[in-house]
């Protein structure tokens, strides 16, 4: 089992920065990749951005350039360093893990809401 906790979330206005952290813990930790969604009312789930355990980073066209994730193996904790913030970037923003058996864990998710 894998648990996630996310944390940094809030309301700031456009422009502003936030930077989200997810620490994972359990009994069975071989992960080989950690991600952050987002999901706004009405819309689908969609990868913000991803890392894998060797660094190779993907991010969403939407935020690249604004966003940088990050990862601390040996903490096994994953962050999302957002900066520019736009108000569609408003959302519940979920932390992703996926262990090397390719199940999946999440978080329990995060308001982001950005203010014009």
């Amino acid at each position: 089992q894998v648990q996630l906790v996310e944390s940094g979330g809030g309301s700031v206005q456009a422009g502003g920065s936030l930077r989200l952290s997810c620490a994972a813990s359990g009994s069975d930790l071989r992960i080989n990749f950690m991600g952050w969604y987002r999901q706004a009312p009405g819309k689908q789930r969609e990868l913000v951005a991803a890392i894998t355990s060797g660094g190779s980073t993907n991010y969403a066209d939407s935020v690249k350039g604004r966003f940088t994730i990050s990862r601390n193996n040996a903490k096994n904790t994953v962050y999302l360093q957002m900066n520019s913030l736009k108000p569609e970037d408003t959302a519940v923003y979920y932390c992703n893990a996926r262990r090397t058996d390719y199940v999946h864990y999440w978080g329990q998710g995060t308001q982001v809401t950005v203010s014009s």
